[in-house]
């Protein structure tokens, strides 16, 4: 197995050190045809409109929309996140172009500015029931974005507890006041549907390495049903082709 890193800008070099300490090869992925080689992707935390900005330049986008479409795992974390949705929110004037794939929709800094960055630990159930250890795990939030909803089979693995009275976000052009905060008490923060995983945290940036060991495990087992899919279809086609032995027709005698 080997996972590719996008390494077009952000925290791409954490992911891999986390990923060796696993035992897993790696390998930075900055053009189209890298993505040939690899099993699955991590799209890093960074600023995201940077990132956009250097993949459209790279025309980076229309592989990665194949690469998520082939049913290859993807992980986002943070900017992947974003760029794993099918909508956002909040983004700058001119907005920027998205992977997609993920029926959600993204608030692209939920959370705030760079100064309003946090570190919380958050329930994280599924994740513990797969790779053990405690109940919560250290999530870093770095001009984090958050999930504001999902679609119907998109999974929540984490959510996180907001006050009402918290100021969501605010800018030059946007500002959401309290009282059109949303109403409920708490905002989703990791995700999967399918092949795609996203987390609006930093997993690479903490020594605790559940969320890739759960992201391995989740491309091995998509490997595996793949693999058992496709010897299926290999042994109907021989069925089919072949057949059980039959009783051959008489054939006609000419004198």
């Amino acid at each position: 197995m080997t996972v590719g890193v996008l390494a077009l800008q952000g925290s791409f070099n954490e992911h891999i050190a986390a990923l060796r300490r696993l035992g897993v090869q790696s390998v930075e992925i900055r053009k189209a045809d890298q993505l040939l080689s690899v099993s699955s992707l991590i799209i890093p935390g960074g600023e995201s409109t940077t990132m956009a900005k250097l993949a459209e330049y790279h025309n980076l986008f229309p592989a990665l929309r194949d690469f998520v479409k082939t049913g290859k795992p993807v992980w986002g974390t943070c900017a992947g996140l974003i760029f794993l949705a099918d909508r956002a929110v909040g983004q700058k004037e001119g907005g920027q172009e998205l992977v997609g794939g993920l029926d959600c929709t993204v608030h692209r800094n939920f959370f705030g500015s760079q100064i309003q960055s946090f570190e919380a630990d958050i329930s994280v159930p599924q994740l513990t029931s797969k790779e053990g250890g405690p109940q919560t795990y250290r999530g870093v939030f770095i001009r984090a974005p958050a999930v504001l909803d999902v679609g119907p089979d998109v999974e929540v693995l984490a959510d996180y507890p907001v006050p009402s009275n918290k100021v969501l976000y605010s800018s030059s052009t946007v500002q959401i006041q309290e009282e059109d905060a949303l109403p409920e008490t708490k905002v989703i923060v990791a995700v999967k549907q399918g092949n795609l995983l996203a987390t609006a945290f930093h997993p690479e940036l903490t020594a605790d390495t559940r969320w890739h060991s759960y992201f391995i495990k989740m491309t091995n087992e998509i490997e595996q049903e793949a693999s058992s899919s496709s010897s299926s279809i290999i042994v109907s086609v021989g069925e089919t082709s072949a057949g059980p032995e039959q009783a051959k027709p008489d054939l006609p005698i000419f004198q």
